[in-house]
């Protein structure tokens, strides 16, 4: 039987070998008490010479065994790992074949004897998610990796003559005031970055000591010096695959069937996240198929008929005959929750879904303690709107000039304005700004909340002068241009770097950020069979065309599973989480927008001007513009800073 744990790990060790202080136990028992959400069936740390590990564990299978940090048979090996394997079995017997001796059923120790066995080439035989930190006492080596889309997160430091990891930010803030010596600054260029991106992008973090492990990198200490390197590529797109259609469609439906079935195996009530989207539905469907009881479902529903579409989750609950499991709640409910909810993620990060994803996991933990998700098809198969502004971008540019300055833009403007999920003067205004971008930063400008112009107003004179010239767009969006511009010239269409960008970038950082913390906050474990490597590598080799077929999106992937989804899912627009921010910031959250953003609020702080933040706010209160990703993206940010401040950790 499998042991496989969700947990949280932290760790510290001597770049020069030396004994660690003793006090690095409590030290490190300060960090995993931090994240104890992430583990709460059992904790262990670990104190060797120059190194202490540390663990959390949240128990899924085998319950009985697997605690950690793990030794090796022979003693020579110990880790603290965070994450599945899924491919276990088949790497137990190859290695087992080579001599390897095990002592427990658990994917754990796959790695510690995968490790001996294939040294780093281990993490290219991994199908998994996964972060974990390996010490070998014999070559006084620490060995560390984060899976290959980075779905568990880890975060280190070098400092005092020390490296320290965890798994959260908050973690690592623990160590401020008990005596470890941790200095965390907040970064001008991160802030910046965040205002624009919603997000801090990887491997950058909102302290300037702290960095983020890239997905599909390993990280080594030894003998003093810290390296890192990628073990994992996301392949490029194969514009000369000539299979047919139907040949594709059968090779998808094996290997995602396959990547679901992988992911049932638990010895604790199981379920998955059910929105009535393609996605999760083709999880639902294919979970039906291979389940000998109904599947548990959950949703989230709205009372506002406006912002519901709980009806198609109970359409796709009832084709499949789940054991359906819905919370209605009002759009008040998630405003009054969403203050709470973000003071507690490690990490300031802007998308309002995260209110009914916290409250989703909620519900979903009262019944089960795995749920698998439909969590990297919108970026691996075209499921958002912007993949077809990109492509429309370019037939706008061959316009005439005359065309698009007096026809066009003028017409725009006159487009109606709304505080509902679409405002249409806005989102063409926002293609028109993307559009007349640079292509490697189109796909940033359509997400963009504050522009490196508006930046330059809200943010003060002192704190811009901390990092001067940042703003200039190069620089602001160099994240961006690195991923855009990964593959060698002349090997990737501009549509197929986009998608590049979308994976490397806004699922990394925004959407598994937000499932993981929301998760992991309720000590739940999320599972997502579209960012298993088998299947992830054939969409990314995919001609582009196969996915966004002309203006038909997930094209492939709706072909594939015709016949298992019904024809009211199979056909309806992505829409995702409805959240009325705009409405918000109006209404209900008004008083926590003047409290935050009250003049003498932001003079304490030195970040913003108040002068201009008080401009932004009433442009948007008074309904002469539409700023609510800009005004909400300052908003989180405020949140998370007093989180931090007002608990007594302050930056």
């Amino acid at each position: 039987m499998l042991e496989r744990i969700m947990c949280g790990i932290a760790g510290i060790c001597r770049l020069d070998a030396s004994p660690l202080d003793p006090q690095a136990r409590h030290w490190v028992q300060a960090m995993t008490d931090r994240i104890a959400h992430r583990g709460p069936d059992g904790e262990g740390q670990w104190l060797n010479g120059p190194v202490c590990l540390g663990h959390r564990r949240l128990s899924i299978i085998d319950l009985g065994t697997g605690g950690q940090p793990m030794h090796s048979v022979d003693g020579r090996y110990t880790i603290v790992f965070n994450g599945e394997i899924y491919n276990f079995a088949e790497l137990k017997e190859e290695l087992s074949s080579a001599g390897a001796c095990f002592q427990t059923s658990s994917d754990t120790e796959v790695i510690l004897e995968g490790y001996r066995q294939w040294g780093v080439d281990c993490l290219a035989r991994f199908n998994g998610m996964f972060a974990f930190a390996l010490w070998d006492a014999v070559e006084q080596r620490l060995f560390c990796a984060r899976d290959p889309f980075g779905k568990k997160p880890f975060f280190y430091t070098v400092q005092q003559g020390r490296l320290h990891f965890a798994s959260e930010l908050t973690a690592l803030e623990q160590l401020r005031g008990q005596g470890a010596g941790l200095n965390l600054t907040l970064r001008p260029e991160a802030v910046m970055r965040y205002l624009a991106y919603e997000y801090v992008p990887t491997p950058q973090t909102v302290y300037g000591e702290v960095e983020s492990l890239p997905p599909a990198h390993w990280l080594v200490l030894e003998g003093g010096s810290l390296r890192t390197g990628r073990y994992w590529d996301m392949p490029v797109p194969d514009e000369n695959d000539r299979r047919s259609t139907d040949e594709l469609c059968e090779e998808l439906r094996v290997l995602l069937a396959r990547a679901v079935r992988r992911r049932m195996v638990s010895d604790v009530p199981l379920g998955v996240f059910l929105s009535g989207g393609i996605d999760s539905s083709i999880v639902a469907g294919l979970m039906a198929r291979q389940s000998s009881s109904p599947v548990k479902t959950f949703s989230i529903g709205f009372t506002e008929a406006s912002y519901d579409e709980s009806r198609y989750a109970r359409i796709v609950a009832g084709t499949f005959g789940t054991d359906h499991h819905e919370r209605v709640l009002s759009a008040e409910e998630c405003a009054d929750n969403l203050p709470g909810i973000i003071s507690k993620m490690d990490v300031p990060m802007a998308d309002a879904s995260v209110a009914p994803t916290w409250l989703l996991s909620g519900v979903t933990r009262e019944k089960v303690t795995v749920a698998l998700g439909g969590d990297g098809a919108d970026e691996l198969w075209a499921g958002y709107e912007h993949y077809i502004g990109f492509k429309v971008a370019e037939w706008y540019n061959a316009l005439p000039a005359v065309l698009r300055r007096k026809v066009v833009e003028p017409l725009a403007r006159r487009l109606p304005s709304s505080a509902g999920y679409i405002n249409p003067r806005l989102a063409v205004a926002t293609f028109l700004r993307a559009a007349q971008a640079p292509a490697w930063q189109r796909v940033q400008t359509m997400l963009t909340a504050f522009t490196p112009d508006m930046q330059a107003e809200i943010l003060s004179g002192s704190f811009r002068a901390q990092a001067p010239g940042f703003l200039a767009p190069e620089r602001l969006f160099a994240p961006t241009r690195e991923q855009y511009e990964h593959w060698p010239h002349n090997t990737a269409a501009p549509l197929a770097r986009a998608f590049h960008v979308y994976v490397r970038q806004f699922m990394l950082d925004d959407i598994l950020v937000k499932v993981d913390r929301c998760s992991m906050l309720h000590s739940l474990e999320v599972r997502a069979p579209f960012l298993d490597r088998d299947v992830a590598e054939f969409a990314a080799r995919l001609p582009v065309d196969r996915k966004l077929h002309g203006f038909k999106r997930k094209w492939l992937l709706k072909r594939a599973f015709a016949d298992l989804l019904p024809r009211e899912i199979l056909y309806r627009n992505k829409r995702g989480f409805q959240i009325p921010v705009a409405e918000w910031l109006r209404g209900r959250m008004r008083p926590l927008v003047e409290d935050l953003l009250s003049a003498d609020s932001l003079r304490a702080q030195g970040i913003f001007d108040p002068a201009a933040v008080r401009a932004l706010v009433d442009e948007h209160v008074s309904g002469r513009a539409d700023l609510r990703k800009p005004l909400w993206t300052l908003l989180v940010f405020q949140l998370w800073w007093q989180a931090r401040n007002g608990s007594g950790t302050g930056i």
